[in-house]
């Protein structure tokens, strides 16, 4: 390659990141001081309502991000800020953890963990 031809591809990898990253740059939110729209301000670290995505997210990234607690073998779904919990965790110190992960979380109601097994064994599933 030449020196022209490396020059004008490291150009356009430059502006393409440039290009690229611009739109992934945060945003300021709107400026407001209208309440109704920074529902469940007080619930977590943004104005963004809690929403059952935002649950769900929230618990399976705090799942995966916790020890002893196996977050890829726990499936997590929020309807109406009610947190289900199924799947097989090995101990039960590991659904307990699950458990109190889930309950830590803001803006969760209550849990179901009457779908998380501990293998081997019988947790003490329960809607909790």
């Amino acid at each position: 390659m030449t020196n022209t031809t490396r020059t004008l591809l490291a150009a356009s990898l430059a502006l393409g990141m440039v290009l690229g990253t611009s739109s992934a740059m945060a945003k300021d939110p709107p400026k407001t001081t209208d309440h109704a729209a920074m529902t469940h301000a007080d619930t977590h670290d943004s104005a963004e309502p809690v929403t059952d995505s935002w649950i769900t997210t929230k618990v399976k990234t705090d799942l995966l991000t916790s020890k002893n607690v196996p977050g890829t073998e726990v499936m997590v779904e929020t309807v109406n800020g009610v947190v289900t919990l199924k799947g097989t965790v090995a101990t039960q110190a590991e659904y307990d953890k699950a458990l109190r992960v889930t309950k830590g979380i803001k803006g969760v109601k209550s849990v179901d963990s009457t779908g998380l097994k501990v293998a081997g064994g019988a947790a003490k599933a329960a809607k909790r």
